[in-house]
């Protein structure tokens, strides 16, 4: 056991007293494998640990003793960081708990990001930080080798990359809800087409007059027209993202290119429809009929947005994060829907005008009470089905409270981290002394910082590490020269 005596040195042991010189008192300490301590002081907070604690990851900033050699203070033998203080409690916890890595609530997520940065705590770290905290996986942003399919490229698939890739993709959301307005605006009485309404067109009989209502050439309507231009915008768009693609396969495997795709499948299939039965080719009924379904799918045109709208994209983020709880939601639901729709069913049994004809018939009523909608088209008139009512409504507020907050923060979290990493690369943080020596010193004197020349430190090569990793014989040291050596 070491204890210190007045004078300041050494001794080993409690009963023989054994005087332990400067020059040999650190090699006991590296042969003891025991621990000599280093004092770092992160903006006026000072933290005080083993050396060898910090050697568990020697390619950190911390750990590598040529990395915090900069940032070391000689006048007052201590680590000097200019950094937050608040991080460094699970900077230095990492350490000493050999990789785990816990962010502190109180700091904001940006913050705290650009202090594993600064540490270096190694890129595994923090992609398994990100991964903790919620992020997606980062991919690679592969680009094509040929520099004309690379702007393209970036030009349509990239909106932050340039002013013009900015403009294209405010073309391409214009050309988006100009096609969400038509495809409303074609349903009104004053534009919908006859054919909607009756299969086939019957001719309409007054006063011995036969009328019958004229088609209309869809190639004619002004509709079909705007439709034909927005059609011809989106494949171009992209028929030119998937030849400058890098990786063919990984278009097809992207969702955002997939609904691309369906989005102008309609237009085409519609368009064959027509033709076919303007020759008279297929039946009018099965014609039809297509063209409702795929007139239906046009509507998911409007998931296109989602590649320039960060809410949109915050929102499917939150849905894929909270399915266990939208599962344990309709799971409740389920529940509830068959428990008092059976209950509401025999309560109402007995009564002669009941709606409640079966407890399939009941299960639209007990959906609309549980989620508090009432339609008021199904009611139970007697007392049990009243009662029954009642405790329908209010399970169905206590079953979709439950998981409702989780989704809520679930959304909140991503909104925050998405409005909290907006503005990383705006500012700069504070350097350490520009007279200060390099990041990773070399081996030779010339590089030494003007400040340990004053101080005319070591130069020996092997004397520029710091934490008693120099040589402490005095064999190896030129006479008039001093060893750093941070002792606390």
């Amino acid at each position: 056991m070491l204890s210190v005596m007045e004078n300041g040195d050494e001794v080993i042991g409690s009963s023989n007293l054994v005087v332990v010189s400067d020059e040999k008192k650190y090699q006991v300490c590296r042969l003891k494998d025991c621990c000599e301590r280093v004092v770092i002081n992160v903006s006026g907070l000072k933290f005080e640990t083993q050396v060898r604690t910090l050697s568990r990851f020697p390619d950190t900033l911390l750990g590598d003793p040529r990395k915090r050699m900069r940032f070391f203070d000689p006048l007052r033998n201590e680590y000097f960081f200019d950094r937050n203080r608040p991080c460094f409690d699970s900077i230095l916890y990492f350490y000493q708990s050999g990789g785990r890595l816990r962010r502190p609530t109180n700091v904001p997520l940006d913050v705290f990001m650009e202090e594993l940065m600064f540490y270096q705590l190694g890129d595994d770290v923090i992609r398994k930080f990100r991964e903790d905290e919620g992020f997606l996986k980062e991919e690679e942003r592969l680009l094509p080798e040929c520099e004309f399919l690379k702007q393209v490229w970036l030009l349509f698939e990239h909106p932050d990359s340039s002013s013009a890739a900015r403009i294209v993709a405010i073309i391409s959301v214009m050309v988006i809800l100009i096609s969400i307005v038509i495809f409303c605006l074609e349903t009104l009485p004053e534009f919908r087409d006859e054919r909607d309404l009756s299969l086939p067109v019957q001719p309409y009989h007054r006063s011995n007059i036969t009328q019958t209502f004229k088609e209309k050439n869809p190639f004619h309507d002004p509709f079909f027209i705007v439709e034909t231009i927005c059609i011809c915008w989106f494949s171009f768009e992209l028929t030119v993202r998937f030849i400058a693609s890098p990786s063919k396969a990984a278009f097809f495997k992207d969702i955002m290119n997939m609904i691309d795709f369906v989005a102008i499948i309609p237009y085409f299939v519609a368009l064959g429809t027509e033709l076919a039965r303007n020759k008279g080719v297929g039946q009018p009924a099965m014609s039809l009929a297509i063209l409702r379904v795929i007139r239906l799918v046009r509507v998911f045109r409007i998931f296109k947005l989602s590649r320039h709208s960060k809410g949109l994209q915050i929102l499917g983020q939150t849905l894929k994060a909270s399915m266990r709880e939208l599962g344990l939601l309709i799971f409740f639901l389920f529940i509830g829907v068959i428990l008092f729709s059976s209950s509401v069913y025999f309560a109402e049994a007995d009564h002669e005008e009941t709606k409640f004809t079966s407890i399939p018939e009941a299960f639209w009523w007990a959906v609309v009470t549980m989620t508090t909608v009432g339609y008021g088209d199904m009611s139970p008139e007697t007392v049990g089905g009243k009662l029954v009512g009642s405790l329908c409504a209010i399970a169905g507020v206590l079953t979709i409270s439950l998981p409702v907050p989780v989704i809520v923060s679930n959304f909140s979290y991503f909104y925050h981290r998405e409005t909290e990493c907006s503005d990383t690369g705006q500012y700069d943080h504070i350097g350490s002394c520009p007279n200060g020596p390099p990041l990773t010193p070399k081996n030779k004197v010339k590089n030494k910082s003007p400040i340990l020349d004053k101080l005319n430190l070591c130069s020996n090569s092997k004397a520029e590490y710091l934490d008693g990793l120099g040589p402490v014989d005095n064999k190896h040291m030129n006479s008039g020269q001093s060893h750093i050596i941070t002792e606390v």
